[in-house]
């Protein structure tokens, strides 16, 4: 029996096919899952369509984090179409192209609530609208990176809304503890993506992991998304609160 067979996933920000998103998507489609994609705006909607074709989604759905009106319309829409489901996993998050070129010190307070807005609270607004929704022992993944730990170079503002994000995956993890739904992070490595391409000087960090990293390799999408499979899985059954690097080892190095 496949891993995830008779589960019901909901990703949320698959942007195109070389997202960390997609490579979750196929690896849970590969392991029996049934997906249901979402999509920001019509724009994202002409990206989202042929990839859902290609993976045989339930359904598709528009959500904007940032609209109010989006949350309980997402729940219509999977309550209409699957009814009770597993698995959500976020993987969503902007900064002002502007707050990831210039020093933090010039973060600007609309940048900054943005940010985390999007980033973080997003999270929580989609938990509370789905929760209810969610079968017992399902599972949360959201998407973090190294740069909430420690300062990364033009991460800046995102390094804050990520460590947000993280603390907010604990918070949520006591919460819904009692249901045995797991909620963690998956902290990736530098990855070539739609939203890395905002930030300044991220060739560098691929070069970077090549150098010094332990496995002296970039990762892929395809590792996060086997990284999200066993989260998702009973295979992680006892494991709640945490971040899961897959970054061939660089958070373990010090001094670099």
């Amino acid at each position: 029996m496949k891993l995830l067979e008779g589960k019901k996933a909901l990703i949320l920000g698959l942007a195109n096919d070389r997202s960390i998103a997609w490579g979750i998507t196929k690896a849970f489609k590969e392991q029996g899952a049934s997906i249901a994609l979402s999509y920001m705006n019509d724009a994202i909607k002409k990206r989202v369509e042929p990839l859902a074709q290609e993976i045989g989604a339930d359904f598709i759905f528009e959500m904007d984090v940032t609209n109010d009106a989006h949350y309980p319309s997402m729940r219509e829409a999977v309550e209409k179409n699957w009814g009770k489901f597993d698995i959500i996993v976020h993987s969503l998050a902007f900064a002002d192209k502007e707050d990831l070129s210039r020093e933090f010190v010039h973060t600007s307070r609309k940048g900054f609530a943005m940010a985390c807005d999007i980033s973080a609270f997003s999270l929580v607004g989609v938990t509370d609208a789905l929760h209810d929704l969610m079968n017992d022992n399902g599972s949360i993944i959201s998407m973090t990176y190294y740069g909430s730990q420690k300062v990364v170079k033009n991460y800046n503002v995102m390094g804050v809304a990520k460590a947000a994000l993280e603390a907010s995956t604990r918070y949520l993890a006591y919460d819904l503890g009692p249901r045995g739904i797991k909620v963690n992070c998956i902290s990736a490595g530098p990855i070539k993506t739609l939203a890395a391409s905002g930030i300044s000087g991220f060739r560098g960090l691929l070069s970077q992991v090549e150098e010094i990293a332990p496995m002296k390799k970039n990762v892929t999408p395809e590792d996060c998304g086997g990284a999200a499979v066993y989260l998702a899985s009973h295979l992680s059954g006892g494991v709640t609160g945490q971040v899961l690097y897959v970054d061939s080892g660089l958070n373990i190095l010090g001094g670099f």
